[in-house]
């Protein structure tokens, strides 16, 4: 039997702010803002990341924000990947955000986002 899924479309990431989310975003990591996103009766943002997206939810988030694993290998998390593993710790390193190198060996780094958020951030090979 053939898969039904095809892809992912986006992933949705509940934040407490859309602005300073955005600081981190679009400032630190360079995504894109997709202006399509309608009037969904609270604040929000569309980002583009390749042919996927990621939104960006203002809403009370029922997760507790403490005690999260310190390593975001050990979390729900979403994994992205990069061309180039070391411009993004430059960048991290500027704006005094904390990473952790993945442990499986990869070339890929885990950090947070403002909202604690885990993210992943896989180098791609070449292909």
């Amino acid at each position: 039997m053939s898969s039904l899924v095809t892809g992912f479309h986006h992933v949705s990431l509940i934040v407490a702010d859309t602005a300073r989310a955005l600081d981190f975003y679009q400032g630190v990591l360079g995504l894109t803002l997709d202006n399509t996103r309608p009037d969904l009766g609270y604040p929000g943002a569309w980002l583009n990341v390749g042919e996927q997206q990621i939104h960006l939810l203002e809403l009370p988030n029922p997760d507790p924000l403490n005690g999260r694993p310190s390593h975001g290998g050990r979390d729900r998390h979403l994994a992205c990947r990069v061309k180039n593993l070391d411009l993004l710790i430059e960048a991290l390193d500027r704006m005094d955000i904390d990473y952790s190198l993945s442990r499986s060996g990869r070339r890929a780094l885990f950090c947070r986002d403002p909202d604690q958020n885990a993210l992943e951030f896989i180098q791609q090979t070449a292909i």
